[in-house]
């Protein structure tokens, strides 16, 4: 009775304490360790959104550059901030564990900010500026990106681990902690959109009104923050042991398939080889049952005479099964992967195109109060504030009613409902433009700086991506930890995060085709630098159709995917 009491006391999971002593459940995890990880997300994306929400007004105004390639340089350095996560992830994974790849990539955060900020403040690294009018040299140019891609390289580090380390808080042994995971990510989100409010409506203020030096100075000083936030609950945290390469497991699969192609899988597939104890031989990591789709996979754990080598099993020969369902776990990931770029996409017109439409409206709030376009995007966060506790309380509560589920919907049907919304939103942001050109045609407009419509009328547009937010970008982070093998999180959680690199990329993409295409003989094109004179409608309309197209494959994927299941216990 002792000896079980004893067990209880301790997570079934795999995690340890600071010390590398098993975590105790009594000392460590749940919401007394999340209230640290929360205030170091909050203070982080304020940091980032402070940041980045105002910088396609930056690089128009201070480093002299056109609509096209401001727009194109914040998509391509923002997609960057989410592929580096791919680097983290594999760190975290692989040799350092989330704590320390968090711990490590935060420092080189900081000194990117220190040095944007130098760039914008100190004389000599920042542009000269003469009646309005600003004119940066070669070499302030390069500091400017430099520090923009070491804040791209430091993001990219926490942003696969912050989330996962959270979850990790979470004993998914324990069924009442487990229940409480799925709040925890909604109130993740949560905490980000709280930084990005107040970084969307104080600091981009101060960027427009004060200037960029205290602008980006303050981003700077809310990360050392957070790094403070960090590091002050280190004590109370679970920390999950890396389980070694995974891309080295699913190499070791693919390469022990390929070897054994003539080989017969069994038809009782408990002939299959496994650890025969209940623990599994991967670290972190709980075993997976076997599944029977992706059969020729299988082939790695059929053992054969030659998989023995002086007595010793080769794990390029012969891989276990669990080994074998976590390649089959990525490759079933990857549908749902790819139907996030397009939403991806739609998402990264907040902080280019609608910033971009913003500047052509009438930004003023009674005679001296002018609102900067950017800070449009703070309705996107408040729309998040308010739809993610009312999903947790209340949606939550009344859709479990109707589907029986711990959840409400599954989450593959809460991210289809984001991607319905996401259309509404490119509609709504199109529908605006076709307004707003009509007014600029019938009263020859064509050469004002802005048209007297307010720019609150793009209020509609953000909310309906701050609420598409909440059931696509949530429902996936829940998602891709959730299916995601137990020793390979941090990698699943960046690479949900490069749907939104690609989205990123492919807007630029699609800028870039757009422009080649609708400035041929001599025309201005759809995205001129004076939109007075294009038509951004057709754009959004472009973009409506493929977030559409890309809704109903995603309905076909999701119809046909099939969930893991995990057995045993961590080790």
């Amino acid at each position: 009775m002792d000896i079980m009491a004893e067990e209880d006391v301790y997570t079934k999971d795999g995690t340890v304490n600071i010390r590398r002593d098993p975590a105790d459940k009594t000392k460590t995890g749940n919401w007394k360790a999340c209230r640290f990880i929360l205030g170091n997300e909050c203070c982080e994306r304020l940091a980032y959104y402070g940041m980045g929400t105002n910088l396609v007004n930056y690089l128009q105004k201070r480093l002299n550059q056109g609509n096209v390639a401001a727009s194109n340089n914040v998509t391509n350095w923002s997609g960057t901030c989410y592929i580096t996560p791919l680097i983290g992830a594999f760190l975290a994974d692989s040799y350092l564990g989330r704590y320390w790849t968090i711990a490590s990539f935060s420092m080189v955060y900081v000194l990117g900010m220190t040095l944007l900020t130098l760039s914008a403040s100190v004389p000599g690294l920042k542009p000269s500026c003469e009646n309005g009018e600003c004119h940066a040299t070669t070499s302030q140019t390069a500091a400017c990106f430099v520090a923009l891609y070491l804040i791209a390289l430091g993001t990219g580090g926490i942003k696969p681990c912050v989330s996962s380390f959270g979850a990790d808080q979470f004993d998914e042994m324990d069924e009442a902690e487990r229940k409480k995971k799925s709040s925890f990510f909604n109130w993740f989100y949560l905490s980000i959109n709280i930084g990005a409010l107040i970084a969307s409506s104080v600091l981009v203020w101060i960027q427009m009104n004060v200037g960029w030096g205290w602008g980006f100075g303050i981003p700077a000083v809310a990360m050392a923050i957070a790094i403070v936030f960090f590091f002050s609950g280190s004590r109370l945290y679970r920390i999950q042991k890396p389980g070694g390469s995974p891309l080295t497991r699913i190499a070791q699969v693919m390469a022990a398939s390929f070897r054994k192609m003539k080989v017969e899988v069994p038809a009782d597939k408990t002939h299959l080889y496994e650890t025969a104890d209940a623990e599994c031989n991967i670290k972190g990591s709980r075993k997976l049952e076997h599944t029977d789709e992706l059969q020729f996979f299988d082939k790695a754990a059929v053992e054969i005479p030659t998989d023995n080598i002086k007595g010793n099993t080769d794990p390029w020969r012969l891989c276990t099964v669990t080994q074998v369902e976590e390649l089959k776990s990525i490759i079933r990931l990857l549908p749902v992967w790819a139907s996030g770029i397009v939403f991806a996409t739609v998402y990264s017109q907040m902080s280019t195109m609608f910033v971009l439409q913003g500047n052509t409206l009438d930004q003023h709030m009674g005679p001296n109060f002018k609102i900067p376009s950017a800070s449009l995007s703070l309705f996107d966060t408040v729309s998040v504030i308010f739809w993610a506790p009312v999903y947790d309380r209340i949606i939550v509560s009344y859709a479990r009613k109707f589907t029986g589920k711990e959840r409400g919907f599954t989450q593959l049907q809460r991210m289809g409902i984001g991607l319905v919304i996401s259309i509404f939103a490119m509609v709504v942001a199109g529908i605006l433009e076709v307004i707003r050109l009509a007014i600029v045609k019938k009263n020859n407009y064509y050469d004002l700086e802005y048209i007297p419509m307010s720019i609150f009328w793009q209020v509609p547009q953000y909310f309906l991506v701050g609420c598409a937010e909440v059931f696509t970008f949530i429902g996936q982070l829940e998602f891709f930890y959730d299916q995601a093998p137990d020793a390979m999180r941090s990698l699943c959680s960046a690479l949900s995060l490069t749907t939104v690199a690609l989205g990123n990329y492919l807007s630029t993409l699609l800028v870039t085709i757009v422009t080649k295409v609708t400035t041929r003989n001599g025309k201005l094109g759809w995205i001129p630098d004076n939109l007075n004179r294009g038509h951004l409608d057709y754009f959004y309309w472009l973009l409506a159709i493929l977030s559409l197209l890309n809704f109903l494959v995603y309905l076909w994927i999701a119809k046909r995917f099939t969930y893991k299941k995990a057995t045993g216990v961590a080790h």
